[in-house]
């Protein structure tokens, strides 16, 4: 009696957990296609911005990327700082 009442409860639990993630993943494909979507229109708006202005289009792709920066500190090898025999 107790294994059946812990089974149907077990698919009773699995059927909601079915049903939750189905209506998740409706949520997650919406929210994706208008991500999408907006990118597109972003991509399409700044194209026609750049029509109607090509002399301000693009002002940081002018200037070139800056050099990444060099480490200060070089490579210490384990010898140069093991301790001293006393």
């Amino acid at each position: 009696m107790l294994s059946s009442f812990v089974a149907g409860l077990g698919l009773l639990c699995a059927a909601v957990a079915l049903v939750w993630v189905r209506r998740v993943s409706r949520g997650l494909d919406g929210l994706k296609q208008s991500y999408w979507e907006l990118r597109y229109e972003y991509t399409r708006l700044r194209a026609r911005v750049s029509q109607l202005d090509p002399d301000e289009a693009e002002p940081e792709a002018a200037e070139p990327p800056a050099p990444p920066a060099t480490p200060s500190v070089s490579f210490v090898p384990l010898s140069a700082i093991r301790k001293k025999d006393r």
